[in-house]
């Protein structure tokens, strides 16, 4: 009964040619093309793949899988994946100088769109004794720094300073009293010229 059953599980062995690291022999001379591990157009033995003959490429393939890391000087830190959210976050923090009118910071990289390879984002966490003090509510708190800075009023009305005087100081010259603002200052600005 258990003979006409399939038998579930593995029961497949690969068939894996021994591999030649390199090792100058006659009988590596005389292993014919097709029984190479290694096969120039990137053939899978059995449906696995099977590392390269060539020990240059065996090391290549080795420095490809090494995870990208700061190294043990700074804790394995990896390089992060730049995610839009972060590379908004990352222009703004090249931007702190603009920010903050009463801080003044080093000049830092003049290239805007040149990141850093490796870094790491956490969330500030405020000690119970600041709980009345200096602490963000709920509704005050954002998931990105971009968010907090618009929601942030005494940033708005700073900006919307800036912009009034950048209006102002772009504005043509030349005398009000003479500016045409519908038919009724049309009628006055004749008055005053006779």
């Amino acid at each position: 009964m258990l003979e006409g059953k399939k038998t579930i599980g593995l029961s497949w062995e690969p068939q894996l040619p021994s591999l030649l690291f390199g090792t100058k022999t006659d009988e590596s001379q005389n292993v014919s093309e097709s029984s190479l591990a290694y096969k120039p157009n990137s053939e899978l033995i059995d449906g696995l793949f099977v590392p390269p003959n060539d020990p240059k490429k065996v090391n290549k393939l080795l420095k490809k899988q090494v995870k990208d890391t700061t190294g043990k000087g700074w804790f394995d830190m990896p390089a992060p994946t730049l995610t839009p959210e972060l590379k908004k976050d990352l222009k703004l923090l090249k931007l702190r100088n603009v920010i903050d009118p009463k801080r003044h910071y080093k000049k830092g990289d003049s290239k805007l769109n040149s990141f850093p390879k490796y870094f790491q984002v956490g969330t500030v966490v405020e000690p119970v004794s600041e709980y009345f003090t200096s602490r963000l509510t709920k509704k005050e708190r954002k998931p990105t720094l971009a968010d907090e800075l618009l929601s942030d009023q005494s940033l708005k009305d700073y900006r919307k300073r800036k912009v009034r005087e950048i209006e102002e100081k772009n504005q043509p010259g030349g005398v009000d009293k003479w500016k045409i603002k519908g038919k009724s200052s049309w009628k006055r600005a004749k008055q005053r010229r006779h």
